[in-house]
């Protein structure tokens, strides 16, 4: 028995009568908190996850304790943010005065961060408070109580109300034969015997079980292929609506030769049909041979216009000095 003086030991579910205990052993609840506590265990009116203002991986999130009244969320944050990514971020504060209840609830992106966190941030200074940091019992201890019910653990000597099994006030070897008749009754999980940790060993926080893993990295990579085929149907509208495009842009430059073609007067069987087989580039060849026609037949409307017009500045200069002759024999008779 007394190499266990120095031994302690962690609660791995939580039980108000055995948390009241300072070595796990106790049968009889020892003030009027834990009888309460046991009343709301016993008739389950305690849902830790009927908290609407929960939110995130449980297994991501750790408990910060015992802070100033004068930390506010980005000093927090700021501080948190040296283990990890910071997700998410709760300061706790009162319904009424909006004033903080000195704990807050902290998010990382990876479960990797938020241990680095339960490690390294445990007794921390913010704000010249020494904090406490441990994992999410509200949701990940079976049978928890919060201290506003009568449970929860920890808590100061001048209290009277001190709770046993955590990180900061573990229980303590038992000294005492361990009655384990009468816990295995109550449902009381017994010390581990042979199995006590030293006063300077970090107990682990749980983890998350196989089945979850493998469900988030199912959903991971569902939704890769989601993201992969959505990509690819995005890309291949793009090319449709690419196609549609050129087909109208190339179904008016058909019209416009169309009208070019009737203001003209030139008839139908001059023009180049593109049957539904012909290709891009037939089509293409035949919309610059029938501009290249145009322009022929512009250039040699213009030339003959120009010539016409020649004769008839050439015929009017010729007439002309006639007709002045005319008028100057007239007035001399």
């Amino acid at each position: 028995m007394s190499s266990n003086i120095n031994s302690v030991f962690y609660a791995e579910s939580y039980h108000p009568i055995q948390a009241g205990s300072i070595d796990g052993t106790d049968i009889l609840p020892h003030d009027n908190a834990v009888y309460r506590a046991l009343l709301c265990s016993n008739a389950a009116l305690y849902d830790p996850t009927g908290d609407p203002k929960i939110i995130g991986d449980p297994y991501c999130t750790v408990f910060v304790g015992r802070l100033s009244h004068l930390t506010t969320e980005p000093t927090l944050h700021k501080a948190m943010s040296k283990y990890g990514r910071v997700k998410n971020l709760r300061l706790v504060r009162h319904i009424v005065t909006g004033a903080s209840r000195r704990f807050a609830f902290v998010e990382f992106e990876t479960e990797r961060e938020m241990r680095r966190a339960y490690q390294d941030a445990h007794h921390a200074i913010i704000d010249d408070a020494e904090i406490i940091v441990d994992y999410n019992r509200q949701q990940l201890m079976p049978g928890w109580i919060p201290r506003r019910l009568g449970g929860g653990l920890g808590g100061r000597k001048e209290s009277g109300q001190l709770r046993f099994g955590g990180r900061e006030r573990p229980f303590r070897a038992p000294l005492q034969p361990i009655p384990y008749e009468d816990l295995k009754k109550l449902g009381i999980t017994p010390p581990p015997e042979g199995r006590y940790m030293s006063r300077f060993q970090v107990p682990s926080p749980p983890r998350k079980p196989r089945k979850l893993v493998e469900k988030e990295e199912y959903s991971y990579k569902r939704s890769s292929v989601d993201r992969e085929e959505l990509s690819q149907r995005s890309s291949s509208m793009e090319r449709d609506e690419h196609r549609r495009t050129v087909g109208r842009k190339q179904g008016s430059r058909k019209r416009s030769y169309v009208e070019e073609e009737s203001q003209y007067g030139k008839s139908s069987e001059d023009r180049p049909e593109c049957s539904p087989n012909t290709t891009s580039i037939e089509t293409d060849h035949n919309y610059k041979s029938t501009l290249d026609r145009e322009e022929h037949y512009h250039s040699r409307s213009n030339a003959e216009g120009g010539e016409i017009s020649r004769k008839r500045s050439s015929r009017y200069k010729e007439e002309r000095p006639s007709k002045r002759h005319r008028h100057y024999s007239r007035s001399n008779h």
